[in-house]
């Protein structure tokens, strides 16, 4: 039995249930914390110094969420009548809500091991947005773990508990404490609120280690779950660095002026512009498909020996290749906004999510769309999973997805949707009824299959589905990709078709730096063989520039609020990439990486693909920095005031600054 001795002046209170539940979830805690230490210890490799430094940073965080949750309780064993507290019932009741606890937990603790294997973080906002997607999540959950034998066993685990902890529940049960005497520790927890407000809140952005893994290893789970329903949205202009307004937007505009472009506004960070093209105008159709989690470290090219990706590996040779590109976040919500706005990541929430502020923005469909071309976000989940379809239909898309497609067109299905095959069908489907009308199409494809629970038809490819974890899920993208491409060959349309083949985000997302530049590569091909050279492009760009490339590819004039530009017209020297995850945002060129943080937090990282950079703190008078901060600035500047909405680039506004030489 338990019986530490400083619960001895509690022995006849009913508030030792306080304190025995105190340490029972310090202990859970601290297990959970040493569990997600030894699942990253190879990749951490952290110091004695730094794990000590974050099991009593954790500890400070695991108090302040158990004084938050200790107040009802401690109301409800304050107010209780002595004759209601020795009932029956009221037994009953306070033995249930022990185990229960007990089991919560344990539950809480399974979940964060499944969160961190996944994304290698604590709870954050990720968690919260996938309670609103529950039937994705958890079916993803049931086909990936042995889930009913995990249930079984904490419940198991939470019995072994409470009969460790009885004697002190029944003692709790007997007592007979007056009103005074139960209003001493109940004052006392009111007291130490302000506390815990200050250990979490005002803590709450402050750094143990220049380790990402030790940052997440010292704060609590649970309390970092419920403190994402604040921090979804994070305030530019009050957590991060500042320019003066005029060289901020001086400085954005040099960074996205080109050649062959007029800017349209004079006011402070529009970056509207007129873009005249630089090639012959040609109605090329467009395929863009964005492939789930496809980091670059998986091709051969990038020297991955298992050859998973012969196919693309192949098609390397066949395309325009760009080596050095960067995904500009962690979750495809991400890659799917700068791929379509071309505008870096704002911090929090990314704008997919940002619901009722997500439409009627400058967008690459919304350009095609006015072109004349048939725009399609093609899907092959369920659009409402991080409001996609909302994002996409409100700014030029119409939407094909796995609802709207009749169960007799898919073969193979799992949490996640349909199998990348059966979504590739639905591409050459539409695409077919798009020619039968006469249109050009640009359809935005958004894959599944690389996903856990990693699943996939059978017979495909020489690993087996789910068994072979990620190298089979990789494998089967690949292999339907090649699949894609072969069938699409035998359509009337394939010659003038422009293919483009990207990553959302990569597979994995932390590392020892807090943003850890090779967690943001992946790679892009640009293939259509009959009007686009192969060809290697090692100039760094990231995924803000992919609309402004494919719109001068396809030789078009418009009007542009992209924060990218032309990759292809872009010298060696020009290369950068815009990468953020949900807190931090950098600027990166070989060799440097500019890191933005809250709290008007500002590094420079030399080095940054040794994985170990070296660290210094600029002035912001330097010139790499001022770029940084003027990118972010103005990218939350021109969204807070919508100065990238679609109908200030009218074509009847800016007709005839379209028709300047």
């Amino acid at each position: 039995m338990i019986r530490p001795r400083f619960l001895a002046f509690l022995s006849r209170s009913r508030f030792q249930l306080v304190a025995v539940m105190l340490i029972a979830s310090l202990a859970v805690f601290a297990l959970t914390r040493t569990v997600l230490l030894a699942m990253s210890w190879s990749e951490a490799q952290p110091t004695f110094g730094a794990i000590l430094r974050a099991y009593a940073v954790g500890t400070i965080y695991d108090i302040a969420f158990y004084i938050y949750a200790a107040i009802p309780i401690a109301l409800y064993l304050l107010m209780t009548p002595r004759r209601w507290w020795r009932s029956a019932a009221n037994r009953w009741l306070v033995r249930a809500s022990v185990f229960a606890t007990l089991y919560g937990l344990g539950f809480i603790a399974v979940a964060e091991v499944i969160f961190w294997e996944e994304f290698q973080v604590r709870f954050n906002f990720i968690a919260v947005d996938y309670l609103v997607y529950s039937h994705e999540v958890t079916r993803n959950i049931y086909e990936s773990y042995p889930i009913v034998q995990v249930l079984l066993g904490l419940g198991a685990l939470a019995a072994a508990g409470y009969w460790l902890i009885a004697r002190h529940v029944e003692l709790a049960l007997g007592a007979e404490d007056a009103w005074r005497r139960r209003l001493m520790p109940a004052t006392a927890l009111l007291l130490l609120l302000p506390v815990a407000t200050y250990a979490g809140v005002g803590q709450g952005l402050q750094q143990v280690s220049t380790t990402s893994y030790i940052n997440e290893l010292a704060e609590n789970g649970a309390y970092q779950f419920i403190a994402a329903f604040r921090n979804n949205h994070l305030d530019y202009a009050k957590l991060y660095p500042l320019l003066d307004q005029d060289i901020a937007s001086e400085r954005l505009r040099e960074a996205v002026k080109e050649p062959n472009t007029q800017f349209v506004d004079s006011q402070p960070f529009a970056i509207r512009r007129s873009v005249q093209p630089q090639r012959p105008e040609r109605r090329l159709n467009v395929v863009l498909v964005t492939v789930e989690s496809l980091s670059a470290d998986y091709l051969t090219r990038f020297g991955n020996d298992k050859g998973i990706t012969p196919n693309l590996d192949k098609l390397a040779g066949e395309s325009l290749f760009f080596t050095r590109f960067y995904a500009t976040g962690t979750r495809t919500v991400r890659g799917l906004e700068a791929v379509t706005l071309s505008i870096p990541p704002t911090p929090g929430r990314a704008i997919v999510k940002r619901i009722g502020r997500e439409t009627g923005y400058w967008s690459l469909g919304n350009v095609l769309r006015e072109k004349g071309y048939d725009v399609r976000f093609v899907y092959g989940g369920r659009g409402y999973f991080d409001n996609m379809n909302a994002f996409f239909s409100g700014n030029g898309y119409d939407i094909v997805d796995q609802s709207s497609v009749p169960d007799a067109e898919i073969s193979f299905q799992n949490a996640w949707g349909m199998a990348d095959e059966d979504l590739y069908a639905q591409v050459l489907k539409n695409a077919d009824a798009a020619q039968a009308r006469g249109k050009p199409f640009f359809f935005h494809v958004m894959t599944t299959s690389n996903h856990r629970p990693y699943t996939f038809p059978e017979g495909r490819i020489d690993l087996p589905s789910g068994k072979a974890g990620r190298d089979g899920a990789v494998k089967y993208t690949d292999w339907a990709i090649g699949d894609f491409l072969a069938k699409a060959r035998q359509h009337a349309w394939f010659d003038d078709t422009v293919f483009v083949f990207l990553a959302d985000h990569c597979a994995a997302s932390s590392g020892r730096s807090a943003l850890p530049i090779n967690r943001y590569h992946i790679p892009m091909w640009i293939y259509s063989p009959k009007h686009i050279p192969a060809r290697v492009m090692d100039t760094v760009s990231s995924q803000i520039d992919v609309a402004p490339t494919v719109l001068a590819l396809l030789g078009t004039s418009y009007v542009s609020n992209a924060f990218g530009k032309d990759i292809l017209a872009m010298k060696p020297a020009e290369g950068r990439a815009v990468i953020g995850n949900h807190q931090h945002l950098g600027l990166y060129r070989p060799g440097s990486l500019w890191v933005l943080g809250p709290q008007r937090k500002v590094t420079e990282q030399h080095d940054p693909e040794s994985g170990k950079p070296t660290l210094r703190k600029p002035a912001l008078s330097e010139r790499g920095l001022q770029e940084t901060i003027a990118y972010y600035q103005g990218g939350s500047y021109v969204f807070d005031h919508r100065l990238n909405a679609w109908n200030d680039t009218s074509p009847t506004r800016y007709a005839d600054i379209r028709q300047d030489p």
